[in-house]
């Protein structure tokens, strides 16, 4: 299936759930956001939210500083 991910195309596994997207992509860690087609995603549910095929997601990363 085919997921955009912060602009860009990538290809994933039907049925593929949030977490194995994230993953996938080495964005599992602390400090990460993320909304799918526009929705905010509790990091609780990542392990039980399947992405559907054409699904936008946004991933954001904290950022300390000054």
């Amino acid at each position: 299936m085919q997921v955009n991910v912060n602009g860009e195309q990538h290809e994933f596994a039907e049925g593929s759930t949030l977490a194995t997207v994230l993953e996938t992509l080495g964005r599992t860690h602390r400090g990460v956001a993320v909304a799918l087609n526009g929705e905010l995603v509790r990091r609780g549910r990542w392990d039980e939210v399947v992405v559907p095929d054409g699904a936008r997601l946004e991933v954001l990363t904290a950022v300390q500083g000054g």
